[in-house]
């Protein structure tokens, strides 16, 4: 099985802010599920990150906002934040807490380009750059189809607006276009060496191109350099296996509405790894459905009847104490509870 694009970390572990960080294979790029506490992050990792989806505004989803910008100062840099209506104005606020005069003594730029999705396909964006003083401008109305936010010839964010006791929150899921994996045993048995014509070669795979269109390979052999020009065809017979694309999920504070099992069930169908809050132990199920989480056996639910692969419970109530294993075994269980022998049907 080819290697997963998608590296995940959940980074302060199940109990703590629940932020994902996910770096991808073969590039220097990764992006974050939310901007609660980020400290554990090295900056490296955080200078990384390309795009940054938060669900919503509550202080333990977006927190950091400010350290993540301060580790980007002073850097050439662009960054795509997505978020719930009003999330522009959630950026925009947190900018103007700090003064700015000095920006424009800087060469570089951070540029900061702000999406939220308002109701089904339809969204607003704004951008913000550290050189005008992050000044809201070239603002627009988005037609979003399909909830799509990005695509870009490589992912697809595509997000679910859920309800959070009134306040919207967003489900988000990542999906790569297509894998594709690149056989170097049987690059080396024709005579083609490795560089970085080998991620123009995945990017023409991914972008749909002709099998008659020509790619440029090059490398360094005994100190000197090798050109070589081969069919797009020939190599993607030869040296390339694509396979479908890996897909990701993230969904955290929600209440088990219909409304919102129904949108759940949408965006983590076909997801190979499915991070799912399970605030509470369904024993305490009035008690999550009065602050509008999720029971740990509510997640089980959903992640199994959508087909996820690997379920990842997170977001735990910090009220279990030493009983928080207990909500991990409870996701788990009604995960694999595939005949729902012994267990409460989901639905009543």
């Amino acid at each position: 099985m080819p290697k997963p694009l998608f590296q995940p970390l959940l980074v302060n572990g199940p109990e703590g802010d629940p932020v994902v960080h996910v770096d991808f294979l073969q590039t220097r790029r990764a992006l974050l599920f939310d901007l609660g506490n980020i400290r554990a992050l090295p900056p490296r990792k955080v200078l990384r990150i390309s795009d940054v989806l938060v669900s919503h505004t509550h202080m333990d989803h977006f927190t950091d906002f400010a350290w993540l910008l301060r580790l980007l100062l002073v850097r050439d840099i662009d960054l795509r934040l997505f978020g719930p209506p009003g999330f522009i104005r959630h950026v925009e606020c947190h900018l103007a807490a700090f003064e700015w005069n000095l920006a424009h003594k800087y060469e570089e730029d951070v540029r900061l380009t702000v999406t939220e999705l308002h109701s089904d396909e339809r969204g607003r964006r704004a951008e913000f750059r550290f050189r005008h003083r992050f000044a809201r401008e070239n603002e627009q109305t988005l037609d979003l189809p399909g909830n799509v936010l990005l695509d870009d010839g490589r992912i697809t964010i595509t997000a679910a607006l859920l309800d959070h006791q009134g306040l919207p929150s967003m489900a988000w899921s990542v999906q790569e276009r297509a894998h594709v994996n690149i056989w170097k045993n049987r690059l080396a048995e024709l005579g083609l060496g490795t560089g970085p014509w080998l991620s123009r070669l995945r990017q023409a795979v991914l972008e749909g191109r002709r099998d008659d269109e020509m790619i440029v390979a090059e490398w360094q052999a005994d100190g000197r350099a090798v050109r070589r020009e081969l069919r797009l065809g020939e190599l993607r017979r030869d040296v390339l296996r694509v396979s479908a694309g890996q897909k990701i999920a993230y969904v955290v504070d929600c209440g088990f509405t219909r409304e919102n099992r129904a949108r759940i069930a949408s965006l983590l169908e076909g997801a190979r790894t499915a991070f799912v809050e399970s605030a509470f132990l369904h024993g305490d199920i009035d008690r999550a459905t009065e602050r509008g989480h999720l029971t740990a056996r509510q997640a089980g639910w959903l992640a199994r009847d959508a087909g996820v692969e690997q379920l990842v419970p997170v977001h735990f109530s910090p009220r279990y104490g030493e009983r928080l294993g207990q909500l991990e075994v409870e996701a788990l269980e009604a995960f694999r509870d595939h005949d729902g022998s012994g267990l409460v049907s989901p639905w009543q």
